[in-house]
């Protein structure tokens, strides 16, 4: 129903109806009616329209009722409906309607067969019920309200026992039957009984109605609404009203977007006009579960003009970001902040430089978006400049991580701090931002800052949120602070549920070797693999990107840590046993050069940047042969410069410049190896990320 009284009784008609009212072919001026309306006199009133219009009773009451509304005066339309028994003339009307002869072929008459003054007959007393509701409405009573409209549809189903057919139905009476149709659910929602709202428009939307195209959509769209906002979880639809092979929703939010798109779809054919609320409905609906990705579908399936071609572009892009299509996203932005389009758009620069931050070689052009986001974040959106320096930050940040020299990481790495100490002076708040400064000054070896930061982000989570504990224990490891770390474990594993507590079972396997207490570390790494098999088994080949990404443990980490652990004590069966893959460690333990030359190689080929294995190769080329001492230089300078503060890189190179004679850039190697050695947590910071 549109909610607008005017549409549902035109103005027009109902000056009209006010002038004179018409039945049976006969109409009539209604001043003298209204006249004795005014007196109080009913009987006299509905006797007038009775030999006026050659009505029975219950058609000059619901005559009557109707004109009382239509003048506003409700409590008298209830006076005038409340002295006939509504429900007595339906049951007395439905025989001359629902008559059922017999045909040829054992059908029933249809309604072409049905009398006209039968169908007119119906739709007054009808309309009557249905004014009858909207009264009770009106001052209030709306559950009294919602059984009378309930009354009207359950006249409407036996007098049509089949259903309303779509031919030679009056249009009167097809109007009262969908404004019932769709008043009810209202009704029901106003009164606070949700469940029986929810049976109303499924009543509404399975059963046959004949409604057209406008008055279903408007349906479909307020019980997609109800669905989602009321906060009442309703039962998924009845046996009796599934078909066999049909998509079956299972809670209201799987109900609402089914509902929501066969509108979309709706639109689409040219059936219902546009409808922009009904796509940020979707919208909500599909980014609350996650699926962006099929409201990027949605998106792309709206017909050229209907939405602006910008915000097309921007709502896609968010989708895409959202569903991790980085690049697809990147490419939208990019079309929308063009100098032709929207250059100086603060979201979509925001949004574009979010994206950069997260790819060492886009980092470049993330700041350009982030200054021109800060630049431009004025007036109405004054609020996102903090915004801008955090995404500043982070995209100066990946920068530093690619710069040629080390004046110029240095100077990255000092102004992406100081962008984002100046997002935390605007954002005070901001948790996400908390972790990030931690994380900066933890790369940076600024410990004191980095802890001070990861207790601000476990306080101001509530200790919710597994990367806080993360972070704080791995500061705490680079101050050799590794009892406190476990207790921070410790503490982690109350805090996070047993599908979570992968990283914090690596952790605490580090943590003991760190401290040289290998068969201690043998226990965890075992809790940690029965873990991550039971989570391969539980979600099996259906597991999404984000999901995998999340664990930020897998099988062959955990077999690569006992194969490590169990190389620290010499058990080199146990460690080939653990990981075949990590053969290049094993066997460069074991003596055999070789093979372990081989394995570094073949592991380097496949992955050209890993920093671990430019740095055994590099110290196993220093110990085989000294003509190899100037390629083992360009291995570990190469790992140094993706990893600075790597300092077993450092320690490596050393030795080499001490082999190679260079005795003063050796002491500089193995003085920065000692003072990051001091500073070393047992896991890259990075690796929370």
């Amino acid at each position: 129903m549109s909610g607008n009284e005017s549409s549902e009784l035109g103005q027009a008609d109902a000056d009209r109806s006010v002038r004179q009212v018409c039945a049976n072919g006969i109409c009539m001026q209604t001043n003298v009616v209204e006249a004795k309306l005014d007196e109080g006199n009913i009987q006299e009133a509905e006797s007038a329209l009775r030999e006026g219009l050659s009505l029975n009773f219950e058609e000059a009451r619901a005559l009557l009722g109707r004109l009382e509304y239509q003048r506003g005066n409700v409590e008298g339309a209830l006076r005038v409906f409340d002295g006939i028994d509504l429900q007595a003339a339906i049951q007395r009307m439905q025989p001359s309607v629902t008559e059922k002869q017999p045909s040829k072929k054992g059908r029933t008459k249809s309604i072409e067969s049905v009398p006209g003054v039968s169908q007119h007959a119906a739709g007054l007393v009808l309309e009557a019920i249905y004014l009858k509701a909207k009264s009770l409405q009106k001052i209030g009573r709306l559950t009294d309200a919602a059984r009378e409209c309930l009354s009207v549809l359950d006249a409407v189903e036996k007098i049509f026992d089949s259903g309303i057919p779509d031919v030679l139905v009056e249009n009167k009476l097809q109007e009262t039957v969908s404004r019932a149709v769709e008043l009810l659910p209202e009704l029901w929602k106003q009164a606070g009984s949700y469940s029986e709202a929810m049976s109303a428009y499924r009543r509404a939307l399975l059963s046959q109605w004949n409604l057209d195209n406008d008055c279903c959509a408007r349906i479909q769209k307020a019980f997609a609404v109800f669905l989602l906002y009321s906060g009442v979880e309703v039962c998924p639809p009845s046996l009796a009203v599934q078909i066999d092979g049909s998509y079956v929703p299972r809670n209201n939010l799987e109900e609402a977007i089914l509902l929501l798109m066969i509108l979309m779809r709706k639109v689409y054919l040219g059936k219902i006009k546009w409808d922009p609320s009904v796509l940020e409905h979707l919208t909500f609906a599909l980014s609350v579960c996650g699926q962006t990705s099929v409201l990027a579908k949605q998106l792309e399936e709206v017909m050229p003009g209907v939405l602006n071609r910008i915000d097309r572009w921007r709502s896609l892009a968010l989708c895409y970001f959202a569903a991790g299509q980085n690049k697809n996203a990147l490419s939208l932005l990019r079309k929308s902040l063009h100098k032709h389009e929207e250059p100086d758009d603060v979201l979509s620069l925001v949004l574009a430089s979010k994206i950069c931050s997260e790819d060492v070689f886009l980092a470049a052009e993330g700041v350009k978006y982030a200054q021109r986001a800060i630049t431009n974040a004025e007036g109405s959106n004054e609020h996102l400049k903090g915004v801008g320096l955090r995404v500043l930050g982070l995209c100066l940040g990946k920068q530093a991580k690619v710069a040629t020299s080390d004046f110029e990481r240095s100077q990255l790495q000092s102004e992406a701090l100081k962008s984002l100490d100046g997002a935390m002076a605007l954002e005070h708040e901001n948790s996400d931002l908390m972790f990030e400064l931690g994380i900066q000054y933890a790369e940076h070896r600024n410990l004191d800052a980095a802890l001070q930061y990861a207790r601000k982000y476990v306080d101001a989570t509530g200790g919710s949120t597994l990367r806080g504990w993360r972070l704080l224990a791995l500061v705490l490891s680079a101050q050799h602070r590794y009892s406190e770390a476990e207790v921070v474990t410790d503490a982690a594993f109350d805090e996070t549920t047993k599908w979570d507590q992968g990283p914090l079972l690596r952790m605490k396997a580090k943590l003991k070797t760190s401290q040289s207490r290998y068969i201690d570390a043998v226990e965890p790494y075992r809790h940690l693999l029965s873990l991550v098999q039971a989570q391969r088994k539980s979600f099996g080949p259906f597991r999404n990107a984000p999901q995998v990404e999340e664990d930020k443990v897998n099988e062959y980490e955990v077999w690569h840590g006992l194969a490590d652990l169990y190389s620290s004590l010499s058990h080199f069966k146990d460690a080939e046993t653990c990981l075949e893959k990590a053969r290049g460690m094993m066997f460069e333990r074991q003596g055999e050069n070789d093979k372990a030359l081989s394995a570094y190689i073949n592991a380097l080929l496949v992955e050209p940047n890993h920093v671990q294995c430019k740095i055994l190769l590099g110290s196993l080329l220093t110990k085989m042969d000294p003509g190899m001492l100037p390629l083992a230089k360009a291995l570990l300078s190469d790992a140094l410069r993706i990893e600075p503060t790597n300092r077993v890189a450092w320690y490596h190179l050393g030795l080499v410049h001490r082999d190679d004679g260079r005795v003063a850039d050796a002491a500089d190697c193995f003085q920065a190896a000692s003072m990051l050695e001091e500073s070393d947590p047992i896991e890259k910071f990075s690796s929370i990320l």
